[in-house]
Order: C-alpha cells, then sequence, then structure tokens
C-alpha cells in the first residue's frame, strides 16, 4: 500500500510489524508471481481488477511480498545519503508499496461487498501485520527527519501549492501517528494499535455474523400480512435458502429500524422483529460486542492520553473540519432540542392514530413504542398526503432509477455520459460494470454497480475506489458503489422505496467525487478529504432525486412505462420534511453517542458489563433518549465508529450544513444547469484533498457556510420544530 494508504489505515481505523526480509527469488518463486495477479498493474482498461485470475490463496503470497517491498523502498529512502528533497522523499513516497496497494484495495473491497470464511480468517490474521505495517513506515525516525527538513524549509522549495500541501499533510500525519513520540511510547503505541486491528476486526464479524444468524423465522404466512407477494415470495426463498422450506426469514439489516416494519400489521412480530434487532451484540453468547467495546475504548482514550490529547475525540478532530469536540457539541446540542420536540410532536400524531384505530374496532388502545413508529408514521403520511409507499414503488424500478434518473442528471449537470459493458469480469453475478465519459467523449472512468443485500456482504451503503485518479500514476478513476437492496425473486423486477431512491443518488455523488478528481499526488485523490466534507457531495447529490425534471425522466411505471402522475409526484416533493424529527433524532442519538464514548478519559471507561447502562445514561445527559426513537445505531452494533468513523459520526449532520448551503446556491442560480454543475465540478469535486476543505466551500460558494437552510431542509425552524 503506498504510505498514503498505509497511514490512513493507521490513523482512521487504529490499526499498528515487525520488520518483514524479502524471501530470496527462486524459479518456483518467480513463477508464482507471475501468476499472481497483484504482482504486476493490471492489464485491463484502466488497471481494472482481474476479477476473474484472482484467487484467496494470491492474497497472502501478496500482503507478505508486498509489505517486504515496501519496507525495502522506504528503508532506501530514509538512508538516503543525498540531501532530502522533494522527489527523492515525498514523490518516492507516494511512489512505493505497489503490489501492497493493488492487494489491500481489493482485499477490503471484498471483505466488505462479498466475503468469504477464507477471507474472514485473512482479515484476522493480517490485521495486527497491517497495523504494524503502518507503525514502522510511520515510526521511522530517519524517514521522519526527511520529511521534518522538508517541511520546516517547503517556502524555499519552489513548489506549488499543492507541492506544499503535500508536504504540510505528510509531516501532520506522523505527527499524529506518534512520530515526535520517545522510543518507549513509539513501543506502548506499536502494541496499542496491533491490539486495535485485531478487536476491530473482530468487531466487524462479530456483527455481520449476527445479523445474518438473528434473521427472524416466521412459521405462518398469516403473520406476514402487510408485506407484498414480492416480500413474501422473498422471505419464503431466504428460508428455503436456510433448508426451512415452508417457512419464512425475515432478514436484518444493520441498523436499528428494519424495513419490514412498515408494512407489517401484526404488532407482535414487529416487536419480535425490533427486540432481535436492538439487543445484537448485547445479549451475551458468541458474538456479544460489549467486552470489545469496554476494550477498544479504554485502548483509545490511553492511545489519546499518549499522544497529548484529553480524549480520542480531541486527538482525532485535530485533523477535520470540526478541529474540536466543543465545535461538534456546540452544533449536535443545537439540533437536538428541535429535533426531540419535533419527535413528540410527530409522536402525539402517530399516538391518535392508534386511537382512532384501536377505538373504531372496539380495542382498548395502546401506548405507540418504537416498533410502532414505522407502521404507524406510513398511516399518518397516507391521512396527510393521500399516498404510500406502495403506490410510489411501481415507478422506481431499479435499473430505470440508475440509468434514467442518477445517470440522467448526471448528464444535465455535468455532461456525462454511460454505456454498459460486459467484457469485464465481475466478483458477483449482481455486479453490473459502465464505463463513463466525459462531456468532450474521452473515457473519464469505470463504473462498478453493486446493489443487492447478501449474506457475504456488509450492511449500509458505500463507495469505494478500486484505482484512484493520479497525474503523478497516470491513472484514471475505477469507482464502485454498493447498496443493501432485498433481492426479489427470480424473474421479478426490483422496486424500490423512496429511501432507497435516496440512497442511490447519495451513493452516486460519492462516485462522482472520486471520478472527477483531478490532482497530482495520490494522497489527495477523489474522496480523500476529512470525514465531516466527505459526505458532503453525496448528499448534494440527492437533491436530484425529486427534482421534478429528473424525476419525470425515471418515474415510469415498471409494467407499461406510463409517467408518475404529475398528483402523486407532487406529493412526494411535498412530503419532503414528513418524518424530520424522527429522522433527525435517531441520527442525532447515535452522533452525541459517539461523541460520548470518545469524549471519556482514560478513567472513565466502563466495564464490559456497564457498556449498555453507559449508553443509556449518555442519551438521557444529552436530552436525545426517546423510547420511540432509538438510536440509528446502538453500541455494540455501531460499526462506524469502531471503524473509521470514531467520533466522527457527526460529520453526517455536518456536512449537511454545507450541503443545505449548496442546495440554496443552486436554487439561487437557476437550479440543474451545466453551468452550474461545472462550477461545482472546478471549484469543488476535481480537487479532492488538495485545497483545505472549508476554502473549498468558500470558493465555490463565496461564502461560510450558515446553519439556517440546515434547520429549514429539516423542518426545525421555529414553526416547524417546537411546539
Amino acid at each position: 500500500m503506498t504510505t498514503r494508504l498505509a497511514l490512513a489505515v493507521a490513523v482512521t481505523l487504529g490499526l499498528a510489524l515487525p520488520a518483514y526480509s524479502a524471501v530470496a527469488a527462486t524459479p518456483a518463486a518467480n513463477t508464482a508471481q507471475q501468476a499472481n495477479p497483484f504482482f504486476a498493474d493490471s492489464p485491463l482498461p484502466l488497471h481494472y481488477p482481474q476479477f476473474d485470475k484472482i484467487k484467496d490463496s494470491d492474497f497472502a503470497p501478496a500482503f507478505d511480498a508486498g509489505m517486504a517491498q515496501q519496507l525495502k523502498e522506504v528503508e532506501a529512502i530514509a538512508n538516503n545519503k543525498a540531501k532530502p528533497t522533494f522527489d527523492n522523499t515525498l514523490i518516492a513516497l507516494e511512489k512505493s508499496g505497489d503490489i501492497l496497494d493493488r492487494a489491500t484495495t481489493v482485499f477490503f473491497s471484498l471483505v466488505g461487498a462479498d466475503t468469504n470464511d477464507v477471507r474472514k480468517k485473512l482479515q484476522a490474521d493480517y490485521s495486527a501485520r497491517f497495523a504494524a505495517h503502518s507503525d514502522a513506515i510511520a515510526l521511522n525516525g530517519k524517514l521522519f527527519a526527511r520529511i521534518q527538513t522538508l517541511y520546516d524549509t517547503r517556502s524555499q522549495l519552489g513548489l506549488d501549492a499543492e507541492g506544499v500541501r503535500l508536504v504540510e499533510k505528510y509531516y501532520d500525519n506522523y505527527v499524529r501517528a506518534g512520530a515526535k513520540l520517545n522510543d518507549a511510547d513509539k513501543t506502548k503505541l506499536k502494541a496499542m494499535n496491533a491490539e486495535l486491528a485485531k478487536l476491530g476486526t473482530t468487531f466487524s464479524q462479530n456483527v455481520q455474523n449476527e445479523v445474518n444468524a438473528s434473521a427472524v423465522i416466521v412459521d405462518d404466512v398469516k403473520q406476514l400480512d402487510g408485506l407484498s407477494a414480492e416480500q413474501i415470495a422473498a422471505a419464503a426463498e431466504a428460508a428455503k435458502a436456510r433448508k426451512l422450506d415452508g417457512k419464512y426469514v425475515i432478514a436484518l439489516l444493520n441498523t436499528t429500524g428494519q424495513p419490514p416494519l412498515t408494512n407489517l400489521r401484526n404488532r407482535d412480530l414487529r416487536q419480535k422483529i425490533y427486540e432481535a434487532s436492538i439487543t445484537r451484540g448485547s445479549r451475551g453468547g458468541q458474538f456479544d460486542n460489549t467486552a470489545l467495546v469496554s476494550r477498544i475504548m479504554q485502548l483509545r482514550a490511553d492511545k489519546a492520553k499518549l499522544m497529548g490529547f484529553d480524549n480520542f475525540a480531541a486527538y482525532n478532530l485535530t485533523n477535520q473540519t470540526a478541529k474540536t469536540p466543543e465545535a461538534v457539541n456546540a452544533m449536535l446540542g443545537q439540533l437536538a432540542p428541535a429535533a426531540v420536540a419535533n419527535a413528540r410532536r410527530e409522536a402525539a400524531d402517530l399516538q391518535a392514530m392508534i386511537d382512532k384505530e384501536q377505538k373504531a374496532a372496539g380495542k382498548p388502545t395502546f401506548a405507540l413504542e418504537a416498533w410502532d413508529w414505522a407502521f404507524y408514521s406510513e398511516k399518518v403520511r397516507q391521512a396527510k398526503y393521500n399516498f404510500d409507499e406502495s403506490q410510489l414503488k411501481p415507478y422506481f424500478e431499479m435499473k430505470s432509477v440508475l440509468e434514467d434518473g442518477v445517470f440522467h442528471a448526471a448528464n444535465l449537470e455535468y455532461g456525462l455520459t454511460f454505456k454498459q459493458r460486459t467484457d469485464l469480469p465481475v466478483y458477483h453475478d449482481d455486479v453490473t460494470v459502465y464505463d463513463v465519459f466525459d462531456a468532450d467523449g474521452s473515457q473519464l472512468a469505470i463504473f462498478i454497480f453493486d446493489p443487492y443485500a447478501r449474506a457475504s456482504k456488509r450492511g449500509g451503503a458505500w463507495m469505494n475506489s478500486y484505482v484512484s485518479q493520479s497525474a503523478l500514476t497516470g491513472f484514471k478513476p475505477v469507482v464502485a458503489n454498493h447498496l443493501n437492496i432485498p433481492k426479489p425473486p427470480a424473474g421479478q423486477p426490483t422496486l424500490l422505496t423512496w429511501d432507497e431512491v435516496s440512497t442511490t443518488f447519495h451513493e452516486f455523488g460519492h462516485a462522482l467525487h472520486g471520478m472527477f478528481s483531478n490532482v497530482k499526488y495520490p494522497y489527495f485523490s477523489g474522496t480523500a478529504v476529512p470525514r465531516d466534507f466527505v459526505e458532503f457531495p453525496s448528499q448534494v447529490n440527492e437533491m436530484w432525486a425529486d427534482n421534478p425534471v429528473i424525476l419525470k425522466n425515471y418515474a415510469k411505471h415498471y409494467q407499461n412505462g406510463s409517467a408518475m402522475p404529475q398528483e402523486l409526484l407532487d406529493k412526494v416533493i411535498a412530503a419532503a420534511k414528513f418524518n424530520q424529527g424522527f429522522a433527525t433524532t435517531e441520527y442525532l442519538g447515535a452522533a452525541m453517542l459517539d461523541q460520548r464514548w470518545h469524549q471519556i478519559g482514560p478513567d472513565q471507561v466502563p466495564a464490559a458489563k456497564d457498556v449498555m447502562a453507559f449508553e443509556r445514561a449518555a442519551l438521557e445527559k444529552d436530552g436525545i433518549y426517546y423510547a420511540p426513537v432509538p438510536p440509528r445505531y446502538k453500541t455494540p452494533y455501531f460499526s462506524h465508529i469502531m471503524g473509521g468513523y470514531s467520533a466522527g459520526y457527526y460529520a453526517y449532520i455536518w456536512s449537511e450544513v454545507l450541503d443545505a448551503n449548496t442546495q440554496k446556491w443552486f436554487r439561487e442560480n437557476g437550479g440543474l444547469s451545466r453551468k452550474n454543475g461545472d462550477h461545482f465540478r472546478e471549484t469543488l469535486l476535481s480537487k479532492g484533498g488538495s485545497v483545505d476543505a472549508m476554502e473549498l466551500f468558500r470558493n465555490f460558494a463565496g461564502h461560510e457556510p450558515q446553519i439556517e437552510p440546515l434547520l429549514e431542509k429539516r423542518g426545525l425552524t421555529e414553526g416547524g420544530g417546537k411546539k
């Protein structure tokens, strides 16, 4: 892996190798290397991975040889007797670790998208070794001395702005990785990083394994009343896959809320599904994560103290746009009261609906519970706006949403065109591949689309880069979007919910950020920006989902091609702020919980038995605890904060401030147009991390971000957020 990526692993994931030595090449070893697809650049277009030739047995040899190769390269740089220069130090580091970079990029992409037992074992076996490899580079004293020299003389090196920034970022990352610690503290740090790497891998694997193990089994189809015929058929197929013929399996997603709760009329089954979801990772057994949480938080707090910070949030936020925990607390604290007030008002509407229905049926009423919210909010939405999800879904066939919606918006805004290709290998039959062409007809990128949920795939939705753009390497981007849409039975169309439509647009915003990258150095490519900025371009791209011009182009009935009626289209737009009290409160619950975990000192970390009590107390202290609206993720299955989003889950709402300002800018400047899209691309999307994030925003918008547009967007203004 390049030093840039090695440090990214070490710093953002908390990962930590003894020195590896290259094995003497033998004829047999040379033959094996030639057969291993990671030992040379892929010959496929844009260096697209050779998925048809990659075997699980290729990874370990590539990891071992790649780490040995990079350490040899780093030693040569560190021990170079020539005076440190930008080229012989930083450019050399940027070019180091090619074998490891290729192998780890594909490996970790597949671990997320299509894992198996072999890959899980490799992940567990190598996590600490990768972390130690990062430390072997970041804590190399001779190497850091060269970087320090360049940093101290950066104004005299004759570099352009991007070159100066590269010097500064390398220096900052090495300092954050512990380069200035004494030898004893470096030894402590290496041990912490190694243990954190192992624990993080175990946590993520426990989460995925328990999601699959916690599926709810239903014996009688009558209990599934409210689900569509397609959903019931999918549940039957899922049961058959588990050798439970005649039964039905409701699979879980890795969120607190579960999609079937919106439609299931059987309240007992709704409660069963909800409780199966919310107790994951904390009910004992092999997948219980509470002890892991306690140990991870202890190690992070200890690491922060070792690095000279009061807590891990203070350490982790120094290179984000927020800078300090106090800034994050202030923003979240400003939103929480209005969000909860809005949620309580929504809850009153739901309770009124419950009371009305129970009275009409001659039955006693009951108090709204968390497992009732999705079901009755859908009823209230139908009553308020006279439509429900079942009316929308026939107009949201997945391929139409992607090609006639997402791609069409990118064409109108940026001039991009797309062509599906079937000649490139894929790692799973569900995957579709597209060439992406710029407005001048030249190839911009390759886009991989992987939409369906499966047992081998982690939860959520995400984008990753298989190949990152860089003028230094001459590479163009190969990027992928991954979703978790339930796959319908064979022969049935894939019809999306509105939330799934929005997610498809959102993730493609990340893809655009990667595809539009136009930077010199790999370090700055694509989405290599602060965590609390990276969600901004993707959130902006969501705005086109309900844009009338775009919506009319893709919202067509999957059977007869008829356009969504204007009346229904208007209702979709009018309902945009519906249920925002719930949506904001469940998000803020998770974001504030993340901060509470990472703003404690080493002597405040709870034991495993007290993890859930700590969570409850933290939510109550922040005024965000509201039983009918639990956090989007509870601690034992909160994978974001055990990975790259530690102390950073606030990033979504922080970025949404910028998003709301940007949406306002587009409206005030004529909306969807090539002129506006090109301005956004040129001033912001193409720059990656080569310019300070907030400077990029100011260059685009012409002013500092303001919070009022977000409050309006979320329905949290005086009139919308308070009783």
